[in-house]
C-alpha cells in the first residue's frame, strides 16, 4: 500500500512542480547564488513548489460507458434476431429497421454517450424495454384476431414504433449535438485564423 502510494506520488503535479523548484534551486548554485547554504535553498524551493501545485483530481465514479454500450449491441443483434420479421405488418418493419439503425449508429459513439448519462439511458430504455414490449405483444397475438378486428393492431404497432423511432431520434440529436457544435466552432477557427493579417 505505502509503496504504490509513493509511485503515485512520484507522478504527480507535487512532485513535478517540486521538481521543478529543485532545478530553480540548483540554477541558483551554478549561477553563484545559493552560496554554501544551497541544499537548503534546492530543498526549499521543492517543497515550496510541492506545496503550491495543485492536488490530484479525486476520480471515485467509475465511467463503464463503453463496456455498457458493448452489452447493448448485444442486446440489440439478439433482439433483431429473434424477431420474425414475415410476421410483422410492412410498416412495421421499415420503422423497426430505421430504429435499429439509428440505436446502432449512437452505440458507435460511446465517447459522447459518456458524456450525457440521460441519452445512454433512452438507448438502453428503446433496447430493452420498449422495442422488446411493442413487438412481443403484437407477435403474441393470434393471426386470426389481427384479421377479424380489421388491423387495428398492426395499425397500434406501426403507431408505437413510430413513437419509439421519434424517441430515437430525438435522443440521436442530443448526442450527435455536441460533435456538430466542435464541427461549427471548427469552422469559425478557421475563417477567424485566415481573417488575421499574415505576420510582418
Amino acid at each position: 500500500m505505502a509503496t504504490s502510494r509513493w509511485w503515485r506520488y512520484l507522478g504527480s503535479a507535487k512532485n513535478l512542480a517540486g521538481c521543478l523548484g529543485g532545478l530553480a534551486g540548483l540554477g541558483l548554485y551554478f549561477a553563484g547564488t545559493a552560496g554554501p547554504y544551497w541544499p537548503v535553498v534546492v530543498a526549499g524551493l521543492y517543497g515550496a513548489g510541492a506545496l503550491i501545485a495543485p492536488p490530484e483530481k479525486v476520480r471515485l465514479v467509475i465511467d463503464d460507458t463503453v463496456a455498457e454500450t458493448s452489452r447493448l449491441r448485444t442486446d440489440l443483434d439478439g433482439l433483431v434476431t429473434r424477431v420474425p420479421a414475415h410476421r410483422l405488418p410492412a410498416p412495421a418493419v421499415e420503422r423497426f429497421e430505421e430504429t435499429t439503425a439509428m440505436l446502432r449508429d449512437v452505440l458507435e459513439r460511446a465517447d459522447l454517450l459518456s458524456l450525457s448519462p440521460d441519452a445512454l439511458y433512452e438507448v438502453s430504455r428503446a433496447i430493452r424495454t420498449d422495442l422488446p414490449t411493442s413487438l412481443e405483444s403484437y407477435l403474441n397475438l393470434p393471426r386470426w384476431y389481427g384479421a377479424r378486428h380489421g388491423g387495428d393492431a398492426a395499425k397500434e404497432l406501426t403507431t408505437q414504433l413510430n413513437l419509439i423511432a421519434d424517441s430515437v431520434s430525438r435522443t440521436a440529436g442530443e448526442v450527435y449535438a455536441s460533435e456538430e457544435r466542435r464541427m461549427r466552432d471548427h469552422t469559425r477557427y478557421l475563417r477567424d485564423r485566415d481573417a488575421e493579417p499574415p505576420p510582418v
